[in-house]
């Protein structure tokens, strides 16, 4: 069976399916299926506001981040889709705190499921900074799919890299 970078952990019969779907071709079919809806989150602007939608409505406490932007130097390869950073700096006798996400610029043509579960992953590190089970209540409270789009996006990934870009729409 073919080495899946993006499934690691997941167990065997779950990859044999999606093994038996790549190599039947049918992979990017039953993506499609599932997923059929591409957004319209194609610029910085656009992004900043349909994170600003999300985190007003389920983290109306947590502070807005200054910037959020699609950035070309994230790649699922090295295992960014997207980040969280925290900046801190003293001005004057205040010290001031800022945080910008960066969303992977894949994700301008990913379908809109999978642009939500990363946005909603960066938001909950406004709250919770580690991966534990806090961390992950909260996304699924912000996405109760948030596992299934999780696996699902991990096996777009799978299937992006391994098909021509030419049949990838």
């Amino acid at each position: 069976m073919a080495d899946f970078p993006y499934l690691h952990g997941y167990p065997a019969p779950l990859l044999e399916q999606v093994h038996a779907l790549m190599s039947s071709g049918e992979l990017g079919a039953v993506l499609a299926k599932k997923y059929p809806e591409r957004h319209d989150v194609q610029t910085d602007k656009a992004l900043y506001q349909y994170v600003a939608e999300i985190k007003q409505r389920y983290l109306k406490n947590a502070p807005q981040p200054s910037k959020v932007i699609y950035d070309n130097q994230q790649h699922p390869v090295k295992g960014t889709l997207g980040t969280n950073t925290f900046v801190a700096r003293v001005q004057g006798g205040r010290l001031k705190t800022k945080n910008e996400i960066r969303i992977a610029s894949l994700f301008r043509d990913a379908p809109e499921a999978f642009l939500k579960m990363i946005v909603v992953h960066e938001l909950a590190h406004l709250k919770e900074k580690d991966h534990d089970k806090a961390f992950y209540q909260l996304c699924r409270h912000m996405e109760p799919d948030y596992h299934q789009l999780e696996f699902d996006l991990r096996v777009w990934l799978t299937w992006r890299e391994a098909e021509p870009a030419a049949s990838r729409r």
